[in-house]
């Protein structure tokens, strides 16, 4: 129903990636929180061709509210690299690619202040198309749970009935997890108007990693 609403993701390109991040919390006072973990799935020709994610140590403390979200503490955290030893990696994934962001209003600024952070250099990109802003006409038409970001990430997998990978970590959110239940939910909204369509992409994704 209101299929029509979901014509900006038929428009997105066969090839992107999606980015996620889990941070120290949120932003305050002092500014944006750290990365903990940045998560990287590549989209080729509409199908998962790889994910990568990237453990990077913060200089903030990780607040007890995102311990409890992605399950990291501060222990393990100051045992990880550091973002500016890994920027050339994650760089590679980014250059000239669209990057895809569920509430990128939150990542990409995050993103944004560690590369000016670590005085790096951002290659250069097609763009950001936040999925989350995307799906706010067609969330609320069908009366779905929708804040002003938008459905959460959750609601739509819920609600497309695209399998839930953090069923198979008790729930802990990850960046390299979210980003490829994100990549399977833009897919699935993108061939919204088909079912049979939207069951042929679930079985060729089934036997991902």
């Amino acid at each position: 129903m209101y299929k029509e609403l979901l014509w900006i993701f038929t428009q997105l390109p066969d090839d992107y990636i999606v980015l996620d991040t889990e941070t120290t919390g949120l932003p305050d006072e002092n500014g944006p929180p750290d990365i903990v973990t940045l998560g990287i799935t590549v989209v080729r020709n509409r199908k998962i061709a790889e994910s990568v994610e990237f453990k990077t140590r913060p200089q903030k403390h990780i607040s007890e509210e995102a311990q409890r979200i992605h399950g990291i503490t501060n222990e393990q955290a100051a045992e990880f690299e550091s973002f500016d030893a890994q920027w050339n990696q994650i760089a590679d994934y980014l250059k000239d690619q669209l990057i895809v962001i569920h509430n990128a209003s939150f990542d990409w600024p995050i993103l944004l202040d560690h590369v000016a952070r670590y005085g790096l250099s951002m290659p250069p990109i097609q763009g950001v198309f936040c999925s989350q802003k995307a799906a706010i006409p067609w969330a609320q038409a069908t009366d779905l749970s929708c804040s002003h970001r938008g459905p959460s990430l959750d609601t739509l997998t819920k609600v497309l009935s695209v399998e839930n990978l953090r069923d198979k970590t008790d729930g802990i959110h990850g960046a390299g997890i979210d980003s490829r239940q994100t990549a399977r939910v833009i897919e699935v909204m993108r061939c919204y108007g088909s079912l049979d369509e939207i069951q042929t992409w679930n079985n060729d994704v089934s036997g991902e990693v």
